[in-house]
């Protein structure tokens, strides 16, 4: 559930669900909001799913489960991945350090399953992991002026300039956490966390005090990242290698990456991958949005399949992202869409140029 469904009602919010969690899919007039975002600033109240891992083996217990090595300083984060026993992605997850604690911020669906499959694993450590999602909101700030709408309302500390990193300090009377975060949307963002009995005042604050920001839902988030080529976990991520995504953000190569007590063997030595991701811009100008799965092709050869698509609303055009051969050379394929195939041309990620980069655009872009 949202943590303030009525405030987003009130604003006229058309809500969906999400991975299991009800959230808002706009507030009317997506495309424009988009636009906004891209030229301004833009609150979304994200959906994640949250786990609080506390006692004295807590960063060793983290550290040999996930990819990435988990930061030893209170204020430092990292995004990293489970992977199962064969190397695909199982579960993504963000990785802070909050001094006594870990918040671990996962998909909505993915909280549950993943303490309690934790929880069972440990055994003379002292661990001790719950599920706090009720506990929390979470407020994303994205947009080329997202660096100043922090700084106009936050309180007590400075603005974070590290990926990953947070502060904390209040807004209004409340307090909260900051994030600066790996700019899915292409665009300066960042994470605002406090608790849900304060989410109410914290949302007002990030919308009206100092820099006005413009509400927008999870349809505009979903089109501004696929403007920005970030592959998510519902549609690029959950279940594939992740170097066929390039994924480097989320790897560290001087460890090997656990799964339960079971070390896999390193990505980056599984030998080159057998598909990539690309971007793809469909020429026909009336050309309709492809469906996730929707076949590419080389000719008379099928060369991959298409994993998400949508129109852009700053390009004015139809793009998608698709995982294709590796070794594909040709610039000019086609899309099957509607039983016809559609010309489509291989574009450099991200489509669209904003205020930050995304910190999963595949490394061999």
């Amino acid at each position: 559930m949202s943590v303030i469904e009525s405030i987003h009602a009130d604003h006229g919010a058309t809500f969906g669900e999400r991975d299991g969690r009800t959230i808002v899919e706009h507030f009317g007039r997506p495309e424009r909001t988009h636009l906004a975002v891209r030229n301004g600033v833009g609150l979304l109240e994200c959906a994640y799913g949250v786990v609080v891992i506390e006692g004295e083996d807590r960063l060793e217990y983290v550290d040999n489960v996930v990819s990435n090595r988990v930061p030893a300083e209170d204020g430092q984060g990292c995004y990293a991945l489970v992977l199962d026993p064969q190397g695909g992605i199982e579960v993504e997850l963000y990785v802070y350090n909050a001094g006594e604690r870990l918040l671990l911020f996962t998909p909505p669906a993915e909280a549950e399953p993943l303490a309690e499959e934790w929880g069972e694993k440990v055994f003379i450590q002292d661990v001790d992991i719950r599920v706090a999602t009720d506990d929390y909101a979470i407020f994303g700030i994205h947009g080329p002026n997202a660096t100043e709408k922090i700084a106009s309302v936050l309180n007590g500390a400075a603005s974070p300039d590290e990926r990953y990193s947070f502060v904390r300090g209040t807004m209004g009377d409340e307090g909260v956490s900051v994030i600066r975060t790996d700019a899915l949307t292409g665009e300066e963002s960042y994470e605002v966390i406090c608790a849900a009995n304060d989410a109410e005042a914290v949302y007002d604050t990030l919308l009206n005090q100092g820099l006005n920001a413009a509400p927008f839902g999870y349809r505009t988030f979903e089109s501004l990242a696929l403007e920005a080529g970030s592959p998510l976990f519902e549609t690029e991520l959950e279940g594939t290698l992740p170097n066929v995504l390039g994924l480097r953000a989320a790897l560290d190569f001087e460890k090997g990456c656990y799964v339960g007590q079971e070390v896999v063997s390193r990505v980056e030595n599984r030998g080159q991958p057998s598909r990539k991701l690309v971007g793809l811009t469909l020429e026909a100008d009336d050309a309709a949005v492809p469906e996730s799965g929707a076949a590419v092709f080389d000719g008379d050869a099928s060369v991959g399949e298409v994993t998400r698509a949508g129109e852009s609303p700053s390009l004015e055009s139809v793009i998608a992202l698709a995982l294709v051969d590796y070794g594909l050379e040709s610039e000019a394929l086609t899309v099957r869409v509607g039983g016809e195939e559609v010309p489509a041309t291989v574009t450099a990620l991200p489509f669209v140029e904003g205020s930050d980069r995304s910190g999963r655009l595949p490394a061999y872009q």
